[in-house]
This record gives C-alpha cells, sequence and structure tokens, in this order.
C-alpha cells in the first residue's frame, strides 16, 4: 500500500500546518495531476482561507522535499503528482487534459536502445505522449 502526501510529510520531517493538511490530502486524492490554479480551487472548497499563495508554497516545498513531481504540460501550466518509486510515462489528450499513465516494456527496451546507440547508458527518462480520442464510431 502506498503512503500518502501526508505521511511522507510526516516521513520526511516537513511540518504540516492545518492548511498544508489539506494541500496534501487533497493532492493525495487527485489522480488526474493538477496544476496549482486547480489544486487551488479543490483546496479552497474545503478552507476558504487557504490563499493561492499558500498552495503555491506548499506545491513548492512537496516539491523541494521530494514528495512531488513537477511535469510542464502544454498550456504552459506545470502540472504535478506524487513521486512514486515506481516509473510510469504518460498519454496526455489535448483536448479535455486527459492523462492516462501507462508503463510499456517495448518503449522502456527502445529508449534504452537508443541511449545506447549514442553511446549513454539510460538512468532516467520522461516520456509524454500527446493525442486526440480516435472517433470509434463508423460514418
Amino acid at each position: 500500500m502506498s503512503e500518502t502526501i501526508e505521511e511522507k510529510c510526516l516521513l520526511k520531517g516537513v511540518k504540516l500546518t492545518d492548511q498544508r493538511r489539506v494541500i496534501a490530502q487533497v493532492m493525495s486524492k487527485s489522480t488526474d495531476h493538477p496544476d496549482v490554479d486547480e489544486l487551488y480551487k479543490r483546496v479552497s472548497k474545503i478552507d476558504s482561507k487557504i490563499s493561492i499563495a499558500t498552495v503555491y508554497r506548499t506545491v513548492k516545498l512537496f516539491e523541494e522535499s521530494g514528495i512531488l513531481t513537477k511535469h510542464e504540460f502544454k498550456g504552459d501550466k506545470a502540472r504535478y503528482e506524487e513521486l512514486n518509486e515506481g516509473h510510469h510515462d504518460h498519454l496526455i489528450d489535448v483536448k479535455t487534459g486527459e492523462i492516462i499513465e501507462f508503463v510499456d516494456d517495448e518503449i522502456e527496451k527502445l529508449q534504452q536502445k537508443v541511449a545506447k546507440k549514442y553511446g549513454y547508458k539510460l538512468v532516467d527518462h520522461k516520456l509524454e505522449l500527446y493525442g486526440v480520442k480516435i472517433n470509434s464510431k463508423k460514418s
């Protein structure tokens, strides 16, 4: 069972104020990697006293503490997700912003092969694919 962001904060010694706790809980429940504006909308429904500046500072603190990771997605907005030990790539629907996380052994092997071709050993990578849904109805 994976730990929540709140539990990771405690393990890493990150002090959780009441407002940080709300932000951590909302992030833990998020499956769509929200940007700061979306995160602010969600937390302010729970606690209207939380400012967007507090959300920005908290997300930055969580990122610097190795709890969240930042992804630069299209639209000039960074999205955040919980930093997990496991690896996955992203398929992003450019129309809806929906994110599908996936792991594909063939892609993993191909990336290693490309790195080796250029004289490198692959130590890490991020793969983000952008697409639109294919209409499954026949005209």
